[in-house]
Parts: structure tokens; sequence; C-alpha cells
């Protein structure tokens, strides 16, 4: 029995000693149980907070070991991961990201956030010149940029007005000349985007003008014909006015016109663009009709010199122009009607020739050529023409010339040489315009020899 008691004691001192043991490891257990702390933090991607907008979640709870995220108005809108990563929203709004942790002990904690997301900025504007670039210039703005809640900063340079904060501007004026910059600046609060433009303004009107007169009528003697050069700027119409002239008046660019009586004139024009007008003016002086034509230090060459191109033996008064072999044409051969001959540098046999026979003295024959008269010898021609040196001189009209009776002759048609200087050669060509020739001199200059003169011949 004692034995009995005794293992029955054992058996109550284990029981006692175990139970303690389990206490005392419930109480251990307890007191090393992990709170959870839910914690989180966002960061818009770029800074970006116009939508899309992409946000970066990072996960900053403690404790936990199970996650659900929500995230309204997201994709995704829901989560388990410990670490979603990134969410995306596509409309503007605010809204609210919530975590809920917890873990194996039953710990439970939850964190909200809420976060604003504007309108995302389209930029945009375009421009209307509403008549012409010239000043002043009227600008239509018109505002394309998409967007709720924004603000608009304009900046016209050189306009008026000069700024504006208005979403569609009032239009624009420009006055000065150049290029003007158009900026616009639209924010939403939180960022801000930019465009720019510029306008030309076109420089300020300015009547401009010239004129090129005929080739026949340079000496400006009446009739003067004149075409008008036109360098006006920034115009669109033209009004002439040509006092005593022929048209008075035209609307044209650049017009031609005549002035048939000498006289001081005052040409006008006025140039408009539709905005504005300015007007510039210039004076003309037609002189009285001579019916002359005046040719100084003519050189002409020696056969060799004409024929090796080197200096030119024929001179038409029309083109007012010498011609060597090679620079005479079907065009021009008609209006030569002068041509010298030179046998060489002595100088000892010259004479003045009719275009049409230069080929039975060396020359090759001028294609259309016309027929002239010439008196190279006064002193033997037996003829009435007669003109003295100091006559030539004084010539400034055509009634001398004019009073010439001119018939070739055999002796008038002789060759001349240098032993007298200056002399004193009649003409009169096919269009019976007659003239003189005063040799002044004989240059010797081998093969390139020619004699130097002036001519005086009538214009009709």
């Amino acid at each position: 029995m004692r034995t009995k008691r005794k293992i029955n004691k054992i058996v109550l001192n284990s029981s006692i000693v175990l139970l303690v043991s389990v206490l005392l490891c419930v109480s251990c257990y307890k007191e090393t149980t992990t709170p959870v702390a839910a914690s989180f933090s966002t960061a818009f991607v770029n800074g970006d907070q116009s939508v899309p907008v992409q946000i970066t979640i990072t996960n900053q709870s403690t404790g936990a070991n199970t996650f659900e995220w929500t995230f309204t108005g997201a994709e995704p809108s829901k989560n388990t991961d410990e670490n979603p990563g990134t969410i995306v929203y596509n409309k503007a709004g605010s809204y609210t990201i919530s975590l809920k942790v917890s873990n194996v002990d039953g710990s439970m904690d939850s964190m909200e956030q809420e976060i604003t997301l504007v309108e995302g900025i389209s930029i945009g504007f375009s421009m209307e010149i509403m008549e012409s670039n010239y000043a002043p210039v009227e600008v239509k703005i018109t505002n394309t940029t998409d967007g709720e809640g924004l603000t608009y900063a304009w900046t016209f340079e050189g306009g008026k007005p000069g700024t504006s904060v208005e979403q569609h501007p009032a239009n624009v004026f420009f006055e000065s000349p150049g290029e003007h910059l158009i900026f616009l600046k639209v924010s939403n609060g939180f960022e801000s985007f930019s465009e720019e433009t510029n306008i030309t303004v076109a420089p300020n009107i300015e009547a401009v003008f010239d004129w090129k007169v005929d080739f026949f009528d340079d000496d400006y003697q009446a009739p003067v014909t004149i075409t008008m050069t036109n360098s006006s700027i920034s115009a669109t119409s033209y009004q002439w006015t040509f006092p005593s002239g022929s048209p008075e008046m035209s609307t044209e660019e650049t017009p031609s016109v005549t002035f048939n009586t000498p006289g001081t004139y005052t040409i006008a024009l006025e140039a408009g663009n539709g905005k504005r007008t300015h007007t510039a003016t210039k004076t003309i002086t037609i002189h009285p009709n001579t019916n002359i034509r005046t040719f100084s230090n003519i050189e002409l060459g020696i056969n060799n010199a004409h024929n090796t191109n080197v200096k030119g033996a024929f001179f038409s008064t029309q083109l007012r122009a010498i011609f060597s072999a090679n620079q005479v044409t079907e065009e021009n051969g008609e209006a030569i009607d002068i041509a010298f001959f030179g046998l060489n540098n002595s100088f000892g046999f010259n004479k003045f020739m009719t275009p049409d026979k230069v080929a039975t003295n060396g020359f090759k024959a001028i294609p259309n050529a016309t027929y002239t008269k010439f008196i190279n010898s006064q002193e033997i021609c037996d003829c009435e023409a007669s003109l003295s040196i100091s006559e030539f001189d004084s010539i400034v009209n055509d009634t001398l010339l004019k009073t010439l009776n001119i018939k070739e002759t055999n002796n008038g048609l002789l060759q001349f040489d240098n032993s007298i200087v200056p002399r004193i050669v009649l003409f009169e060509t096919q269009d019976g315009r007659k003239g003189a020739i005063k040799i002044k001199g004989y240059v010797d200059d081998g093969d390139g020899s020619y004699i130097i003169c002036d001519v005086k011949v009538m214009k009709e």
C-alpha cells in the first residue's frame, strides 16, 4: 500500500510540474506577440499630377504578412501583394488609396491616403490674319487647348493688348513692322505648358519709283518715252499721274508714258494696300528736240584691226555701237550706216564707204546692208555741200545739216590721207538722215591702228 501511495504521489507531483510548465509557456508566448502597423507612401511618376497619372506605391508597414490594397478609380483597383508597384489613373478627381494589414497573431491595422489628380493639358492655338499683313494687322486667336480648371497667360509682343488671361482673348492689333511673338502659358495648378508662334507685319507702305528711258530718247529731247520702274514697299495698288504725258494717268504697276512737249513735269505715284496710302513724286525735264545725235571720240580701226576683231571699222548711228568682223549679224547688219576703210597704220589711204559695198574693199559682206552717201574729200569733190570745222563744232540742232545737198561724186569718194587734221566727211543715210564726221586724230598701233572721230547726225 505504501508503494502505491508513493507512486500516486509521484504522478501527482509530475502533473503539477507539467501544469506549471504549460502555464509558464503560455505566459511566455503572450509576451512575444508582434503588433501590426499599416503604413505606405506614394509618389507621382515624373512628378506628373495630370491624367493619365502613374503612382508608385511603397509599402512601409511592419509586423504584417497579409495585405489588402484598394485603389478607387485606378487600374488595377485592388491588389494583395506586399508591394503593388505602380498604379494608373486616367480621370481627374480625388481618390482614396487604402491598405488593410494583418498577421497570424490576428493583429490588424489600416491606413488611407487621399490623392487629387488634375486634368491633363493638351495645349494648342491658331491665329488668323483678318485682312492682310499690312499694318495695322488684326489677328484673331483661336484657343484649342483641352482641359478644365486651367489658367491662361497670353503675351502678344508689340500687340494691343499686350497680354490677356482670357481663355479666348479678343482680337489683337499689331502696328510695328517685323516679327512679333504670340506666347501662351497654360497651367492646371501643378504644372504648366507653353506654346508660341510668330506673326509677321509687313514693312510700312512706301511709294518708290524711277524710270528707264527709251534707248532712242536718252537725250531727253521731245518726244521722250519712259517706262516706270516700281519698287514700292507693301503696296498692292498704284495711281500714277503724268502731267502733259500720254497717258496722263495710269493704274498699271509699271506703265510707259510719252512726253511730247518740252518742260519740267512732276510725276506722282500714290501707292496703296487697302489700309494705307503713300505718295512719292519726282520731276522730269524734257528738252526741246534738236534732232541731232552727237557721238564723241569714236574709234574706228584699220582693215586688219577690224578683220582680226581688235577694233571695229563699222558704226551704227542708230544702235550707237561699233562692230568688228565677228560682231556683225543678220539682226544688226541693216543698222550699220558707216564703214571706214584704212589700208594700214601709215594712214596714207583712207576712206568712208557705203555699207553695201564693203565686200569690194577686203571686208566680209554685211548682211542686209544699206546704202550711205559719202563725201570724203570736200576739197576736191566739186559738189555743193560744204561744212567747215567751226560749223561742225557749232551744230546744236539740225538746221545746218538739213540745208546740205549731199551728192556723191567720183572725186568726193576718193580716198584721203592723214595730212589734214581735223577733216570733215559728210554723209547721208539710206533713210535720209544727214550727218558729218570730224576726224580728230590717227593713232598708230601697228595692226591695231585706228582713227578718232566725232559724229553728228540727224535723229530723223
